[in-house]
């Protein structure tokens, strides 16, 4: 009896050897993952590094109210002033202005998103591991970046939501449809511009000064706190150079008077050359950058 049940486990080990211990369970090759659990994976990372320094994430919806109150009171002292100058957008400066602050969040993070992103990734020497999968360049870019823009998001609902529930702003006849693609068209040529700058400084290692150049430029000539019509006529086209000023343009009509398609078609067909020319760019510097770095061993440095 104990002959036959020794050959038993016997038997049984030669079967467990024999077997591949993922038998029935095949390795997941990172791209069997879909585009949207990879980007779940990267949100959920990174939501909960974000929200583990709890203070700063209060801290920062905060800041938000108390930005938005401080441009509410600054319109009460501008009054009937600001009016003529903004018929074009109902006459209302804090609506003008409100728009500005939640679009113009976007297009900074979309200049400085990507290049902290990298930057963290390789003080925390997660970088060079990421660049040695399967996943492709582009959708490491597109992750690296993906909580930002959700947490943007979510700050510009924080914006919007207190001015039209606490300070009178008037949305109702908005066309959210045409301000949705101007949204999404003006992302994609912010994020394009920001990925070149991460390519910058992954080749020279350094902080980008093309970035604080462009971001300061937006400011003074974009529109994001007063209309372009108000500058010298020698610095508005300027202001045509650059994608926030149509995307701002856009939203501003479809979001404060309603306007329909035919009116931000010139904003939108511009818009969507910015992303025909800059998002194909962006992501070729960006691999080359990357196989430069690889050749000349620095990926990890900075």
């Amino acid at each position: 009896m104990m002959k036959a049940e020794g050959r038993r486990q016997k038997a049984e080990g030669r079967r467990q050897k024999s077997t591949p211990a993922t038998a029935g369970h095949p390795p997941l090759h990172p791209f069997t993952l879909s585009p949207l659990r990879l980007l779940g994976a990267f949100l959920v990372r990174d939501f909960f590094t974000e929200t583990s320094y709890r203070f700063a994430f209060i801290g920062g919806i905060v800041g938000i109210l108390f930005r938005t109150f401080i441009f509410y009171f600054l319109s009460q002292f501008i009054g009937e002033a600001a009016a003529p100058l903004l018929t074009n957008y109902n006459g209302d400066y804090f609506s003008f202005v409100l728009i500005g602050l939640a679009l113009g969040g976007y297009f900074g993070l979309g200049l400085g998103g990507f290049a902290r992103a990298l930057r963290e990734a390789q003080t925390t020497g997660t970088l060079e591991a990421l660049m040695m999968t399967p996943v492709p360049v582009s959708w490491i870019i597109v992750g690296s970046a993906s909580w930002s823009y959700a947490y943007m998001t979510f700050r510009v609902l924080v914006y919007l939501l207190t001015g039209v529930l606490f300070l009178g702003v008037n949305l109702s006849g908005a066309n959210v449809a045409a301000a949705l693609l101007i949204l999404l068209l003006g992302i994609i040529a912010f994020a394009s511009i920001g990925i070149m700058a991460a390519s910058i400084i992954m080749v020279i290692k350094r902080g980008d000064p093309v970035t604080a150049l462009l971001g300061n430029l937006a400011n003074l000539v974009g529109g994001v706190y007063y209309p372009v019509e108000v500058m010298p006529g020698w610095l508005q086209p300027l202001a045509k150079l650059l994608p926030i000023s149509y995307a701002l343009h856009g939203m501003r009509l479809a979001l404060l008077t309603g306007a329909g398609w035919n009116e931000l078609l010139p904003d939108i067909l511009t818009l969507c050359l910015f992303c025909v020319i800059l998002f194909p760019l962006s992501i070729f510097s960006f691999r080359y950058a990357v196989e430069r770095a690889r050749l000349d061993g620095s990926l990890a440095q900075y």
